[in-house]
């Protein structure tokens, strides 16, 4: 497991450097060296996953200028003690959210989503973490994710069917289901929100 996470961090970074190499290079020779560079850490990709070298190229190599990470807003919303978990179509459990929107703000966004996800509509009350997801969930993108999860207060609505879930849940901190979309949310990043929710002095943790 370790040489495959050193594997796949040399391929994201050689894919970053050709990305940046491309975006600010200018020389015509640099640049076919650094599209080169691009062909191969996709091809790293590839035969570490399996997965064919077009469709990896298409995922991993579609941006251009400097590479930044991805930013993702969860929510964690509160009733009666429990914290809301929304149904996802492939069967697993999670917080409400997704990614940023590039005309979204942090707060606007996780309102957003958790409409979208859940039918409520909720205010932004409180930061609770900004994380690396490198290092705390399962990963299954080949780029870098900054998860932020925000405390959030219901204002009214009601679950209504769409396209990313098929219900939603409400969960005590030790009665979480087991079947958790791990990328998305762990255990103890549902547990930090409880320890965030019950703490009214609660400092903002990031990485």
């Amino acid at each position: 497991m370790m040489e495959h996470k050193t594997w796949m961090q040399w391929a994201i970074e050689l894919q970053s450097l050709a990305q940046a190499g491309l975006a600010y290079g200018k020389d015509s020779y640099d640049k076919e060296r650094y599209i080169r560079i691009r062909e191969i850490s996709a091809e790293i990709i590839s035969h570490m996953s399996d997965i064919p070298t077009d469709k990896v190229r298409n995922l991993f190599c579609n941006e251009s200028g400097y590479q930044t990470p991805k930013i993702d807003t969860r929510a964690a919303i509160f009733q009666n003690g429990k914290i809301l978990l929304v149904h996802e179509n492939n069967g697993t459990w999670s917080l409400p959210g997704g990614w940023c929107d590039v005309d979204q703000s942090v707060a606007s966004n996780v309102i957003k989503e958790t409409r979208e996800e859940t039918g409520l509509h909720v205010s932004a009350e409180r930061l609770i973490a900004i994380q690396d997801w490198r290092l705390h969930n399962v990963r299954n993108y080949v780029y870098g994710v900054i998860k932020i999860f925000v405390l959030c207060k219901s204002t009214g609505g009601s679950f209504a069917e769409n396209i990313e879930t098929t219900g939603i849940g409400y969960f005590n901190r030790d009665e979480l289901p087991a079947n958790l979309a791990t990328e998305k949310t762990t255990a103890e990043q549902i547990q930090m929100c409880f320890d965030a929710n019950y703490d009214n002095n609660w400092k903002t943790q990031f990485d």
